[in-house]
């Protein structure tokens, strides 16, 4: 079986100037010379992605949203061709502060198709609002899954990153941090669901540990993902 780590930083909208980018993307560079086995993916802003490119090759680049299209009157977007030309490896889709703007699971559907059809690797975000001692969330969850990746060929679902990210645990607004059990609890479940039901037996693995470290921003990632298929 083999085991692919993925440690992913998410840079929103950071930092202010593309100097700082070059600066902060050198000293992730020079930082994991002796992480093993493991990709290191940054998602920075598009403006910065032509000039981060050419200086690694350890580090992948990521986006941080696309368009499911190629070309057309869309005043503002960015579509999944451009990405491609960019030399863009990974992409996250449906991040609950696109969501909170009006994103719908059809719209990242579309998006996650496009996206692997040129050959780009989607990060899926899901992740409940609140949680119920009905445990209700797990079924929102699911829901996220199952009509996100509606459609999506079962041969190529090892290409989906699935990352969980609890709304009510992120944030200036978070309620508490999450617990490891909590996350242990979501992991087992995607995996025990999306494993049989999806990839028709297949052995399609998609779990995640996440992790949080005070003080550090953008600078460190804020999730590991662990992906196992075989």
């Amino acid at each position: 079986m083999q085991t692919k780590k993925i440690v992913v930083g998410n840079w929103k909208m950071n930092p202010a100037s593309l100097k700082e980018a070059l600066k902060t993307f050198t000293s992730i560079d020079k930082s994991i010379n002796k992480i093993k086995q493991t990709e290191v993916v940054v998602c920075a802003p598009f403006v910065y992605l032509e000039k981060l490119k050419k200086l690694s090759r350890k580090v992948k680049l990521g986006a941080q949203n696309a368009y499911p299209g190629d070309t057309g009157a869309v005043t503002g977007e960015v579509s999944v061709s451009m990405l491609s030309g960019l030399a863009v490896k990974y992409v996250i889709l449906g991040h609950s502060e696109r969501r909170a703007l009006g994103e719908t699971n059809a719209d990242v559907n579309k998006k996650i198709k496009s996206v692997l059809a040129k050959g780009i690797m989607p990060i899926l975000c899901v992740g409940e609002a609140s949680r119920d001692p009905e445990h209700s969330y797990l079924g929102f969850v699911k829901t996220q899954i199952e009509e996100c990746l509606d459609g999506v060929s079962k041969s190529i679902l090892n290409k989906v990153v699935i990352a969980y990210e609890p709304i009510w645990a992120i944030g200036k607004s978070a309620e508490r941090p999450a617990t490891p059990a909590e996350y242990l609890e979501m992991s087992i479940f995607i995996i025990f669901n999306f494993r049989v039901e999806m990839a028709g037996g297949n052995l399609v693995y998609l779990t995640l540990t996440m992790f949080f470290i005070p003080g550090l921003n953008i600078l460190m990632p804020k999730c590991l993902l662990h992906i196992y298929w075989g």
